[in-house]
């Protein structure tokens, strides 16, 4: 998530890392183009055998077994055509160039497919670590919480990250149905600490604060706590934990037919009801947790809204509004919702996840987690 009032970040490290890596990916490309250039003019007379014999060995670096053989293939051709152009066959460096290109294109593809492998080792292993933590940390809600039926869904902006920086859980007390949807300012490791910090006061309070408010705020000291902890012991700086805030709304669902909500700057849930939709907005707005030192006034409130028997609840982050097509349009959710309004609740999250990605042209800009509750008869 980003902070609303911040500029467009500027370029860093990750731009320069692409741009050295793509400079990487056509030196060996390169190389043979100024061999090439220096046969076919009058400066042949200087030595270019090495040169086009470390090309694949550079290739394999970066391009792989397949880009290892088409930099090994250039650097052929070009020999090749600069022997023939300057009448060099009968000469003992041509073989001896080009032997010394076979064993070098032999030995770079080899190693190039070795460091392959373990390379996919490596990330099937973590992948396995990544799926283990989402399931201790985003696990999939019930199906069947007291009076409501529940479902959910999170898909991760960054290509193959299974968890991020948004966070949900939907847990049954004896104050009824307790739900919390939230979304960390910032991305990467930190912001899946503060997403592991704010859910473990969430299901720690749950269970014994009959306030929803006071759930509210334990998530909040505990924010504050871990960011003080990490402020206390960082060395580099890092702004992600210094400045870090959390938007969350949590809701709870009695036996009565309401919903009370608390809602610290959140996109507000959505009710389905009739086939039309109505965003609950919090009649007093707060900021997000982690920022209460804005708070004047009130420490913050409950919300109650009527929630009967066949509507639909969906509490989401604000990635799944925010999703832009090619002519820079935002999904509408509210849209779909209606839609997709007979649709059960597992076939409307597929549909609503196909729908999204067909928007954002198959890549997200921000991660985005889904909770959609069902009252029951």
């Amino acid at each position: 998530m980003r902070a609303p009032w911040r500029s467009p970040p500027e370029p860093g490290a990750d731009g320069r890392h692409q741009i050295r890596f793509a400079l990487a990916e056509g030196l060996p490309f390169a190389i043979a183009l100024v061999v090439l250039v220096i046969e076919l003019t009058p400066a042949h007379v200087v030595y270019t055998g090495p040169l086009l014999v470390a090309t694949p060995a550079l290739a394999a670096v970066t391009l792989g077994p397949a880009g290892t053989l088409a930099a090994a293939g250039v650097a052929l051709c070009v020999s090749v055509a600069t022997a023939t152009y300057n009448h060099a066959w009968g000469g003992q460096l041509v073989y001896t160039n080009l032997l010394a290109l076979a064993l070098v294109t032999t030995a770079s593809v080899m190693t190039s497919r070795a460091v392959g492998t373990r390379r996919d080792q490596e990330l099937h292993q973590v992948r396995r670590i990544a799926e283990a933590a989402q399931e201790v940390l985003l696990r999939p809600v019930p199906a069947r919480l007291g009076p409501v039926r529940a479902a959910s869904m999170y898909l991760a902006a960054e290509t193959g990250a299974q968890i991020g920086g948004d966070l949900y859980d939907a847990v049954q007390t004896r104050y009824g149905v307790r739900l919390i949807v939230g979304d960390v300012r910032g991305k990467g490791l930190p912001a899946v600490r503060a997403a592991a910090v704010v859910l473990g006061a969430f299901r720690e309070s749950v269970h014994y604060e009959d306030d929803l408010v006071e759930v509210v705020h334990h998530c909040g000291a505990a924010l504050r706590r871990d960011a003080g902890t990490a402020s206390a012991g960082l060395a580099g700086g890092d702004d992600t934990l210094l400045e870090g805030f959390v938007t969350a709304v949590v809701a709870q669902i009695p036996d009565t037919p309401d919903v009370q909500v608390v809602n610290r700057g959140h996109p507000p849930p959505l009710l389905l009801r009739d086939g039309e939709v109505r965003p609950l907005t919090p009649t007093a707005p707060l900021p997000p947790l982690g920022l209460e030192e804005f708070i004047s006034g009130r420490p913050g409130r409950t919300d109650s809204y009527p929630f009967l028997p066949g509507d639909r609840l969906l509490l989401h982050t604000d990635g799944a509004i925010e999703a832009r097509d090619g002519e820079n349009t935002f999904f509408d959710l509210a849209g779909a919702m209606r839609t997709l309004r007979d649709r059960t609740r597992q076939s409307f999250l597929e549909d609503l996840r196909r729908a999204l990605m067909r928007h954002a042209c198959g890549r997200l800009a921000d991660d985005v987690a889904i909770v959609v509750v069902d009252r029951l008869d």
